[in-house]
């Protein structure tokens, strides 16, 4: 495990196995399971930073949040199934595309009797609810196991953009950030620290959707958000500014503390990730690309 400083007294650390059940109730901590975009790549060239697909999981205020459940999600699930106690937490979906949820047929905590899961998210663009996309991807012949195996008490809420979940004193503030894939974001509030996850950030933000995401995000502790491709240069590598250069103007407009990016287009290796990453620290110095197992420490001097 190693330690890292960045400026402005943020420190992270990488490769931390387990945020345990019982982590102390005045943690904030961030721990990134996949950090993929599109389709997991799991090869020898993606080894440093990860080839699962988004997983994000927030430990606050005594309390397990789960941000999108791509394949990332096993990898928790698995962490978890080692533990004895049984586990409550709460599962927030950015949107119901395959990347975003194709982890969680495979997650084994929920197939356990005693466990509880929350599970969040908005109609999708052909209207389907958030239980009905996770539990169409599991009907034959593409899954040999409905969702009604799970054996764990599943609460499924529907989201409209703009609404609060009160989780105590824990507040998770929702937004719409991109109108047609019916994607959206969310702030995550405890006591004077916020995280904010935006991962569907585009080249050709109209202005309704730039003010949304800059009210979800400003003055934010911790910003997660996507990098951005455009055809025809998705699969062009010379230019990397074209990926990254929206979320850091975002960041830098709303005064975003720290930046990471995360949601890796399925070309980008490990060497080139290490070029995107020094090129952004150029202009926002405390920002740095996920990487699965990575750890931050919200608010921690």
């Amino acid at each position: 495990m190693s330690n890292f400083e960045l400026s402005g007294g943020q420190s992270y650390v990488t490769k931390e196995p387990i945020i345990p059940l019982s982590s102390p109730v005045g943690e904030f901590l961030v721990k990134f399971w996949g950090v993929r975009g599109l389709i997991p790549t799991p090869c020898t060239s993606t080894q440093r930073y990860g080839g699962n697909t988004a997983c994000i999981q927030i430990y606050v205020a005594g309390k397990h949040l789960i941000f999108d459940g791509g394949t990332g999600l096993r990898k928790l699930g698995k962490n978890w199934q080692e533990l004895e106690k049984p586990v409550e937490a709460h599962l927030f979906f950015t949107n119901s595309q395959s990347n975003h949820i194709q982890g969680f047929p495979f997650f084994a905590p929920a197939f356990v009797r005693d466990n509880c899961f929350h599970v969040y998210g908005i109609a999708a663009s052909n209207g389907a609810s958030i239980k009905q996309c996770l539990g169409d991807q599991m009907l034959q012949p593409l899954f040999p196991y409905p969702i009604q195996a799970m054996q764990s008490e599943l609460r499924f809420y529907h989201l409209n953009p703009g609404c609060e979940v009160k989780l105590d004193d824990v507040t998770v503030t929702t937004a719409l950030i991109h109108q047609s894939q019916k994607s959206v974001g969310y702030r995550i509030t405890h006591k004077k620290y916020t995280v904010a996850y935006v991962t569907d950030l585009h080249n050709n933000l109209q202005q309704i959707e730039r003010d949304r995401i800059l009210q979800i995000i400003q003055d934010a502790d911790l910003l997660i958000a996507n990098a951005t491709y455009n055809p025809p240069t998705a699969y062009n590598h010379e230019v990397t500014d074209v990926h990254w250069k929206t979320a850091v103007e975002l960041a830098s407009s709303a005064g975003v503390k720290q930046l990471v990016i995360s949601q890796h287009h399925p070309d980008d290796q490990d060497d080139f990730l290490d070029k995107v990453q020094l090129e952004i620290q150029s202009v926002f110095p405390n920002a740095l690309l996920a990487c699965e197992g990575l750890v931050l420490s919200v608010g921690k001097k």
